[in-house]
Order: structure tokens, then C-alpha cells, then sequence
């Protein structure tokens, strides 16, 4: 008996090298991006700490001459709506003086131009009372009212 030879079935074409390499390459050019990323991110600092050095060597300057000013009073709340502030006064107002309000984010100065207690207008405030001042920009509570 002549043995058969079993038909043999053709192989399924594997995956050839030459779809591996783009892979293997996407991946390198993936990993050098991630890098390039990593020492631009590492490089930043460096360069915030060289602008601080800078800035604080212009923040050394000798302090010009300080105006001398006297505290007023400080804001308890502020109405946004009507851009009205009321001010726990520690020392006299008049309507007609030019106050400075002053706080981590405000620095204005204007003349007062209305003050109001219990809603009822006057011209001077004592210590001790409470008062609804218009103000022309945005103040915050904690601010504090100086005599300008």
C-alpha cells in the first residue's frame, strides 16, 4: 500500500515583520514624545526660579517716602447689586473726603459721595456706627477704609 500523502493545509498567513515594525516604531516615536513632555515639564521650573531671583532683586529698591494716613473704619458687607458697602467706622467720616479702601485684592481711592445710616442720608459719621457707602468698583469684607 502506497501511503497517502495528507493534503496539508495552507498555513494562515502570520502577521509579517513588516506590519510589526510600524508598531514598534509608533511605539518608540510615543515614548520620546512622552519624554520630550517629561524635560519640558522638568525644564519649566527652572526657568520660574530664575524669573523669582530676577524679580526680587527689583524688589529691593529703597521704599519711597510713606504717607502717613489714618484708619477709618473696616467693611462688614458689600451689596453687589447696588455697589454699597457698609463700613464699621472706628474714626469720623465727612462727606466730601477722599477715603483710599484697601485689601488683598483692592486698592481704590474716591471721594464719598453718600453715606447713609439706617437709610437715612448724612454727612458725618462717628465712631462706633455703622454706615451704607456707595463705592464706585468692587470691595470685599475685611477690607480697610483709610483717610486718604
Amino acid at each position: 500500500m502506497a501511503k497517502k500523502k495528507a493534503k496539508s493545509k495552507p498555513k494562515k498567513a502570520s502577521k509579517s515583520k513588516a506590519s510589526k515594525k510600524p508598531k514598534f516604531k509608533r511605539a518608540k516615536a510615543a515614548k520620546k514624545a512622552v519624554k520630550k513632555k517629561v524635560m519640558r515639564k522638568a525644564a519649566k521650573p527652572a526657568k520660574k526660579a530664575a524669573a523669582k531671583k530676577s524679580s526680587l532683586k527689583r524688589a529691593v529698591k529703597p521704599a519711597a517716602k510713606l504717607v502717613q494716613r489714618t484708619k477709618i473704619g473696616e467693611v462688614t458687607h458689600f451689596y453687589s447689586h447696588i455697589s454699597v458697602a457698609v463700613v464699621k467706622i472706628e474714626n469720623s467720616l465727612k462727606a466730601g473726603d477722599v477715603i483710599s479702601i484697601e485689601g488683598a485684592t483692592t486698592n481704590l481711592k474716591q471721594k464719598v459721595e453718600s453715606m447713609q445710616i439706617d437709610h437715612d442720608k448724612v454727612t458725618e459719621a462717628k465712631k462706633g456706627q455703622e454706615i451704607g457707602m456707595k463705592v464706585i468698583d468692587k470691595v470685599r469684607e475685611g477690607d480697610i477704609v483709610y483717610k486718604a
